[in-house]
């Protein structure tokens, strides 16, 4: 999503775009590094955001600052103060768990959707391919970075072509909103498994529940299709449960942001 965004406005700046589409792009970015900002740890939880320091920070106009603070607040990441302003939001193990479980639900909605209404044979093979690229990365015994890296952008690819796969836009819209809550993207725990032993037999069990949920829908299950991708996002859930007791929380960007139970 990111690369797609910037290559726009690029693009558009190198055409000379008009003035709204450069402030656009000027919010687009500065939204991408106040993002990157709240998970790295440089805004950290519960932090005040000073809208002149980021204008200061950013180089750019307090304008695209403030619709660049307007939609991290839609996505979760920020809150806005009873006073004015805006300030870092924390999570407890409880709102990330139930963001992933909102994912579930939605992807679960729209593979039954797919199986149901049936799917256009150039976004299924679309699908395989997907697949099978990810089949590739899985053939290693041992995984490297690199390996991972691909598993992750093969797999994020994977659940956005479920959204294509349901036939509706709507549909399609609500599983990229919904994958942009904190912590409730498909490989959002992924990294945190990466030095696990088990973590290449994980990847294999998703990707199973992968092929599976392709068949559901090809044979129009759709009852079938649905409970498989609720299954799926138990994946999450456990690698959730992983993450919030990994001592090393410094390897998964926004882990800082969940309030371990005390």
């Amino acid at each position: 999503m990111k690369i797609a965004t910037d290559s726009i406005a690029d693009s558009a700046q190198g055409a000379g775009a008009t003035a709204s589409f450069g402030s656009e792009s000027a919010q687009v970015r500065a939204q991408l590094r106040l993002r990157e900002m709240i998970l790295a740890g440089e805004l950290p939880g519960g932090t005040r955001i000073a809208e002149l320091s980021i204008v200061e920070k950013l180089g750019v106009s307090r304008t695209p600052i403030r619709a660049a603070l307007m939609r991290l607040e839609q996505e979760g990441l920020i809150e806005s103060l009873p006073n004015g302003g805006y300030a870092v939001r924390t999570f407890s193990e409880r709102d990330v768990s139930e963001a992933i479980e909102l994912r579930g639900t939605i992807e679960g909605l729209a593979a039954r959707l797919a199986a149901e209404r049936g799917v256009a044979p150039v976004v299924m093979n679309e699908a395989r391919e997907c697949l099978r690229a990810i089949d590739e990365v899985l053939r290693q015994p041992a995984l490297s970075d690199e390996d991972f890296s691909a598993y992750v952008r093969l797999n994020g690819r994977f659940h956005v072509l479920l959204g294509e796969l349901s036939g509706s836009a709507f549909m399609a819209r609500e599983l990229e909103r919904v994958a942009s809550l904190p912590f409730a993207s498909p490989s959002g725990f992924v990294v945190v498994q990466a030095n696990s032993p088990q973590a290449r037999d994980m990847l294999i069990v998703a990707q199973d529940q992968h092929w599976q949920v392709l068949d559901a829908i090809e044979r129009r299950e759709g009852a079938r299709a649905d409970a498989l991708m609720r299954e799926h996002s138990r994946i999450a859930q456990r690698n959730l449960r992983d993450a919030v007791k990994s001592h090393d929380l410094d390897q998964m960007p926004g882990v800082r942001l969940i309030r371990k139970r005390n």
